[in-house]
């Protein structure tokens, strides 16, 4: 009788996604894919269900294969060495091997008064739970945001266009993984719109009260509903389950996503912090981890040694609104290139980008395997030797097994 692996890829979102539909690949592969919620959550637009445009989620029957099992649940626990995990609800799961792609969500904000008085919009029910708030509120009323990465931009903006009083944030720089060229154009399309931007060293928030914000260089922002963005944290089962992670909470792993504790876990996306050298928490990373995670899993079962992962990036995308966006271009190693597409074309590009994720979630299920991302990086691997180079001897095994 033919043996079956079973795999277990804790979290549905675009990385584990990916690595559930890839691993499908093998008919002696049985996937089980735990998520907490039963429909997948399109995290890109949750910035259009706080605005009302789009209800960022879709049914998992559009863009998991048919064969993947679903199980709505949540992991409370990793026993690596029973091989099993613990699920909220009662009972366990066994594995043969388990992809970690538990993703990200709100950065725990360490501010005065962030928890009890500022909506995050991190996750699906925190942005559902945001959108009565601002139902409620007077359209005159101020709102701020906090946070000037993509998810603040474009929240502001989105409200500003629905007729909102908006003030960003910003810390310091607005959008600082922006080219200055890219930045301006995203400062100009904000003041358009009317939203107050508030940056510089003394724009960062010291405390946050139920009808303000106030900055450590004193100045105090009316802030009828304050919504908060600054940064993204990962789950801590990782930790809890007695497993190597970086400062963040993320699994740390080697290049071929193993986790340095257990070569029978794998990570991907946003909770993977592979030779401590992760990449930017993004949908763009995500859908090539995933395939990849799969891929070590895959290679391990057919008794080769899995391939060290090749990541590389062409963009970032910035929505500013319903009307005008700001494509812009980057490198391999995704740092912003002066060249950008803005206006109107940035936006139609946008959701384009916005609607091809869906529909490369959905194809990967189809046909797994079948797409490759083009487009890698050449400068991670001078990184990592370097990264080795200044590396105590007895830490280098940790970047990448033999």
């Amino acid at each position: 009788m033919a043996q079956h692996t079973d795999v277990v890829v804790i979290g549905g979102g675009y990385a584990g996604v990916m690595a559930a539909n890839r691993l499908t690949q093998r008919d002696d592969v049985t996937v089980t894919l735990i998520n907490p919620r039963p429909t997948f959550v399109d995290r890109i637009r949750l910035h259009q269900l706080v605005g009302g445009s789009h209800e960022a989620v879709a049914e998992y029957r559009k863009v998991l294969a048919e064969g993947v099992r679903l199980v709505v649940d949540t992991v409370t626990r990793i026993d690596a060495a029973e091989r099993e995990v613990t699920l909220a609800t009662g009972g366990t799961v066994g594995y043969d091997y388990l992809v970690y792609a538990v993703g990200s969500g709100s950065a725990d904000p360490r501010v005065p008064g962030a928890a009890e008085f500022a909506y995050p919009i991190g996750s699906l029910e925190e942005a559902q739970r945001l959108g009565p708030v601002l139902d409620g509120a007077p359209t005159t009323a101020a709102v701020t945001v906090v946070g000037a990465g993509a998810t603040g931009i474009e929240t502001a903006a989105e409200l500003a266009e629905l007729g909102r009083t908006v003030t960003l944030v910003c810390g310091e720089t607005l959008g600082p993984s922006l080219h200055p060229r890219g930045r301006r154009a995203v400062a100009k399309r904000l003041a358009k719109l009317g939203v107050t931007v508030v940056e510089g060293p003394g724009a960062r928030v010291a405390t946050v009260a139920r009808d303000a914000v106030r900055l450590v260089d004193g100045r105090e922002l009316p802030s009828h509903v304050t919504i908060w963005t600054a940064g993204f944290g990962v789950p801590d089962l990782a930790a809890r389950s007695g497993l190597s992670t970086d400062a963040l909470g993320r699994l740390r792993t080697d290049e071929t996503l193993t986790s340095v504790d257990d070569a029978r876990i794998v990570a991907a996306g946003d909770s993977a912090a592979p030779s401590d050298l992760p990449f930017r928490m993004s949908c763009q990373a995500a859908v090539q981890l995933g395939p990849q995670a799969a891929r070590t899993v895959l290679s391990r079962l057919a008794g080769e040694q899995p391939a060290p992962i090749d990541v590389g990036f062409v963009s970032q995308c910035l929505s500013l609104g319903r009307h005008a966006g700001v494509f812009q271009i980057t490198g391999r190693d995704d740092t912003a290139k002066r060249y950008y597409i803005g206006g109107r074309s940035g936006a139609k590009i946008k959701e384009l980008i916005c609607k091809g994720i869906p529909w490369q979630l959905s194809y990967e299920a189809r046909k797994p395997g079948v797409r490759t991302w083009w487009t890698k990086d050449a400068k991670r691997r001078p990184l990592l030797q370097a990264k080795r180079d200044e590396a105590p001897a007895a830490a280098v095994g940790t970047l990448a097994r033999p």
